[in-house]
This record gives structure tokens, C-alpha cells and sequence, in this order.
């Protein structure tokens, strides 16, 4: 049985539509390699890496509305919750675990990230950057949490419940003895700033995209 038409594709062509931060994160993927998309949404990245790079795709995605849109395009997702579902993975089972601008939504993103590392030979991890200055801006002269291209919400309805900044980040990462291949930050419309080691990018990036390996 064929798979249902892509929803990346305009008109018939092969032209891929998907963010620009997502084809970033598509860009880290190698060719042909077993991936795991937690926090999926609709299978949008996922369907992409299909298609264009030949992957053995997985997805993970706690609502039931995402997993049905993304089962209908022929996609193997299944719902579930990375704070508890993941450890019921198995060791090496992936090449690359993905986790797109979700980490901030997790209850214990810690946890969150040392599964990924177990699971996957590779982590690709994407978040809003709480440190970019209109943040500390807001914070400073209003007195009020902020509200932005890439952090959207009020603070009351808000999914975010665990923001950080570049570099709590990667204090993170080196206390968990994880190395980190690649890291960019970009602004709101996810075009890459500055190398996401150095202190303009936690200053200057509104988010950031990092691939990581275990040491």
C-alpha cells in the first residue's frame, strides 16, 4: 500500500515546506539511520526525514489529535509522555533522539535528556533561549515574565514550566558528561545567529539547536 500524500508537499512538487529551525535540525540527520521524534506534534519533521533522507522513523507525541494526523499520513507514532514513557526504551535502540522546542515543556528535562542519551546514539535538542535580552528587558523594566516571538504564552496558560537559558544548558550538559558536536542559536524565524558556545548567543539567540553525544 502506497503512503497518503505528504502534507509538506505544494502542488505535487518534492519542495520541502517545514520551518526553518526543523530543517536545521533535519540537516544534523545522517542518511538512512533509526530515528526517534519525541514531542512529534503532526509527524511534519519526521514525514521530511522519510521522504528526503531515507530514515527508519519513530515518533512519540502526547497529544491523541497529533498522533492521529500523524498515523494518517502513514507515520509510526505512538502517544506517550516523555517523563515517563521513555525509560521503557531500550539501550541503543535509535541512531538519533530528537526532541524539538519540548524540553522546556517537561517535568524533569534532566531525566528527559539522559534517556535520550541512553536510547540514541545522538541527541538533537532544541529550546527557547530564556536568556536572549528582550527576555531580561522585560524582566527588568516591566517587572513582568515575558511574552515573544518564541516565548508566545502568558504566564499563566503557559506549557513552559522548566526555561533555560544557552548556557544553563550546557552546565547541564557538562555535568552529565555529555559532549556537544554542534550548537547554533537563531532568531524568532529560526535563521542561525552565532555558534551557540559563546556568550553573544546566549545574549543574542532566541533559541538554540544542539547536537549531542555521550561520552
Amino acid at each position: 500500500m502506497s503512503r497518503p500524500p505528504s502534507p509538506l508537499m505544494d502542488d505535487g512538487t518534492s519542495r520541502p515546506t517545514i520551518r526553518v529551525d526543523l530543517q536545521l535540525v533535519a540537516d544534523m540527520v545522517e542518511p538512512g539511520c533509526r530515528v526517534l521524534d519525541i514531542g512529534c506534534g503532526e509527524g511534519v519533521l519526521l514525514d521530511y526525514l522519510y521522504r528526503f533522507k531515507q530514515v527508519d522513523g519513530r515518533g512519540m507525541e502526547l497529544s491523541m489529535a497529533g498522533v492521529r494526523a500523524a498515523v494518517a499520513h502513514g507515520l509510526s507514532v505512538v502517544q506517550g509522555d516523555a517523563d515517563t514513557d521513555l525509560k521503557d526504551y531500550p539501550t541503543g535502540a535509535f541512531d538519533y533522539v530528537i526532541l524539538s522546542q519540548t524540553l522546556q515543556a517537561t517535568r524533569a528535562p534532566k531525566t528527559v535528556l539522559q534517556h535520550m542519551l541512553r536510547i540514541g546514539r545522538r541527541a538533537i535538542v532544541s529550546f527557547p533561549n530564556f536568556g536572549h535580552w528582550r527576555v531580561r528587558k522585560s524582566l527588568l523594566f516591566q517587572g513582568r515574565m515575558p511574552v515573544t516571538e518564541t516565548l508566545t504564552f502568558q504566564w499563566f496558560d503557559t506549557p513552559n514550566i522548566h526555561l533555560c537559558t544557552i548556557r544553563d544548558f550546557t552546565d547541564l550538559c557538562q555535568s552529565l558528561d555529555i559532549s556537544v558536536e554542534r550548537a547554533v542559536s537563531l532568531n524568532a524565524r529560526g535563521m542561525i545567529r552565532f555558534d551557540a558556545g559563546g556568550a553573544l548567543a546566549n545574549l543574542l539567540g532566541e533559541q538554540a539547536v544542539f547536537l549531542l553525544r555521550r561520552d
